[in-house]
This record gives structure tokens, C-alpha cells and sequence, in this order.
């Protein structure tokens, strides 16, 4: 036990930090606390919530490498969003109505991952290597699933009858839930059963030896789960000092949201450009588009089901601006990953176009 708790020291660290600012330290984040007091504790914050991040990374990085993708990359997906989806559901079953939020948070998830990581990503890929291959047959399997449900959710509810601009009514919630459930069904399927080979990195080398000991797969999952749970909820207790900030400076609201998605999409983010470095880019693609297509897939069938029975308004419909940058990004990543290589002009055109939904968010007028 001495041995455990010595190497996953920082998860101890974690949960002692959710209990110290539980019981009596979120007083330190108010208001009201001096600048003097309230930095320093931000900043320790956001140091322990990083450090714990890079030890779901190397949790994850293990399981990647004993199981193979695609079942490795997936653990980490599913078990980011899946938390990402608690947080919202609980949100609405305890907080003020905010009939935006989910469709927020998606489409904040989207652009962080589709243009920022994306473009990130293959940029420093490309720098380095020049340019990288990946496995077609793969990305563009996610591609297929993520356009109609992108497109689907997001933007048809502007143009239903449904009482209000970007609503729903029963009837099309009801079917946006069972399309989301069957299509994300099926691509799991196909993903780990029928064609997983789609999924498999064929650059990815044998690397257990650069991640040091190793233990049982079960012990890895449990860790990067407990991490992984740590991580959200020190990210809702960050959320303070970030908001009181972007208060201060008099930044649009979903500046906050942004900046907690950021936080959770950590590993991940880590990951997958850890990923890019070692050249094995189908891997860095399964955590990002696998993000993507598992935030709409799952966070439409909780939020609308939670909406249908406690009648919380939902609103899935984007702005015209933002449905106008969310089929450009789609189109995109298209041609982007159309010839299975890739260079950095590519990563370039996604950073420009995730600057330009950084730029929508603070234009105002």
C-alpha cells in the first residue's frame, strides 16, 4: 500500500486538494481575497490540476501500448467525455436553466479540437517530419459520422418548427437521441470489431520500454479513470479563479467555458501531440477526431433526455457566424485528410481558421 501510495503520489495530492478547497479553502478564491493570497493560490491550482494531467497521460500512453489502438485511444476518449458529459448533465439537474450550454460546450470542444489541436498538431508534425501519413480508411470513418451529426445538431434545429430558434420538439429530440445512440453504436463496432485495422497506427513502433514499469491493465484503467476524475473536478474548482478573471477583464462569458474545456481536453491534448512528436499521427487522430465524434454523440442523447423529463428548455442551434465557421471546418478537415499525408500547410489553415472562432467569440457587435 506504502508502494501505491508513493508512486501515484500526485493522485493523493489531488484528492487532498479537492478536499482542502471543499471544506473551507474556496474561501481563498472569492472575491473578496486579497491579490496577494488569491494568485499564488491560483497559480499552485493550476499547477497540481497539470501535473496530475500528465499522469493521465502516462496511464493512458500505457494502456495504448499493451492494448493497441484503437482500444488504448478509446479508454482515454470515452473516459474524458464521458466525465465531460456528467459535468453538463449535472449542471442542468442542479444549477440555473441555461438552455445554451450544451450546445456551447460541443461546439467549444469541436473548434478546441477539430482547428486547434488539429492544426496544432499537424503543424509541429510537419515541421519535423516534413509530412505524415496516417491510415485513410480510418480518419475518413470518423469524418463520415461526424459531419451529419455536427451538422444535424447543430444547425438543422434553426431551420424545424419547433417554438423557438434552435429548439426542439419532442419528436426531434426523440430522433436526434436515437441517431446520435445507433450511429456512435455502429462506429464502435466498426471501430474495435469489423474493420479495426482502420484504426491501427502503422508507423507505431513497440515503445514499452520508454514508459517504464508497467502493471496489470486493470490497474492502468483505474488510475486513469480516478486521475481523469480528479482533473474534472479541480477544473470546476479552477473555474473560479477563471471566471472572476474573465469578469475582471470584461471578456465574453464563453471565454470561461472555453478556458475549463481547455483543462479537461488536457490529456488528450498532451496526448495527442506527444503522439504527433513520435510521428505515429493515427493515434494523435484517434484522440482528436474519436473527442469529437464522442461529445456530440453522447452529450445530445443526456442533455435532450434530461430536457425531456425535467422540461428544461434546450437550444442546439448555432449562431449564423457559427454555423458558417462549423461547416467551413468540416469541409476542411475534409480535404485536409482526403490523401492519407499530410503537411503543415494544412495544420496552418485550421490554426487560422480556430483564430477566427477565437475572434468571433470576443467580437461583440
Amino acid at each position: 500500500m506504502l508502494i501505491l501510495l508513493k508512486k501515484e503520489k500526485v493522485l493523493l495530492l489531488g484528492i487532498l486538494t479537492i478536499l482542502f478547497f471543499k471544506f473551507g479553502g474556496e474561501g481563498l478564491l472569492n472575491e473578496t481575497t486579497t491579490m496577494s493570497l488569491y494568485i499564488p493560490t491560483s497559480l499552485l491550482l493550476l499547477a497540481i490540476v497539470t501535473w496530475v494531467i500528465f499522469r493521465v497521460v502516462h496511464h493512458s500512453d500505457v494502456l495504448a501500448i499493451k492494448l493497441g489502438d484503437p482500444y488504448g485511444t478509446l479508454i482515454l476518449t470515452l473516459a474524458v467525455i464521458s466525465l465531460e458529459v456528467v459535468m453538463i448533465s449535472s449542471v442542468m439537474l442542479t444549477g440555473e436553466p441555461n438552455p445554451t450550454m450544451a450546445r456551447d460546450t460541443m461546439f467549444a470542444v469541436i473548434m478546441l479540437i477539430l482547428n486547434g489541436l488539429v492544426g496544432l498538431s499537424l503543424l509541429i508534425g510537419g515541421k519535423r517530419f516534413h509530412t505524415q501519413s496516417f491510415n485513410l480508411n480510418g480518419v475518413k470513418s470518423y469524418i463520415v459520422a461526424i459531419i451529419p451529426l455536427a451538422i444535424i445538431c447543430l444547425v438543422l434545429p434553426n431551420f424545424t418548427v419547433s417554438g423557438s430558434v434552435g429548439g426542439l420538439s419532442p419528436s426531434m429530440s426523440w430522433m436526434l437521441i436515437i441517431m446520435s445512440v445507433v450511429l456512435y453504436g455502429v462506429f464502435l463496432i466498426t471501430q474495435t470489431k469489423s474493420h479495426s485495422n482502420f484504426f491501427i497506427d502503422e508507423n507505431a513502433l513497440d515503445e514499452e520500454h520508454h514508459i517504464g514499469e508497467t502493471r496489470s491493465n486493470l490497474y492502468h484503467t483505474i488510475m486513469l479513470l480516478a486521475y481523469l476524475t480528479v482533473v474534472i473536478v479541480l477544473a470546476k474548482i479552477l473555474a473560479l479563479p477563471i471566471n472572476y478573471s474573465v469578469s475582471e477583464m470584461g471578456a465574453p462569458i464563453a471565454l470561461s467555458g472555453f478556458l475549463v474545456a481547455c483543462l479537461v481536453l488536457a490529456p488528450e491534448a498532451v496526448g495527442g501531440i506527444k503522439a504527433t512528436l513520435h510521428n505515429h499521427l493515427q493515434r494523435t487522430m484517434n484522440l482528436y477526431f474519436g473527442s469529437v465524434l464522442a461529445t456530440i454523440a453522447l452529450t445530445v442523447p443526456a442533455v435532450l433526455t434530461i430536457s425531456y423529463f425535467t422540461g428544461q428548455e434546450v437550444i442546439l442551434g448555432l449562431s449564423p457566424s457559427e454555423m458558417v465557421l462549423l461547416v467551413t471546418s468540416l469541409m476542411v478537415a475534409k480535404v485536409t485528410f482526403s490523401s492519407g499525408r499530410t503537411h503543415s500547410l494544412y495544420g496552418v489553415t485550421h490554426l487560422l481558421l480556430f483564430a477566427v472562432y477565437l475572434f468571433l467569440m470576443f467580437d461583440v457587435t
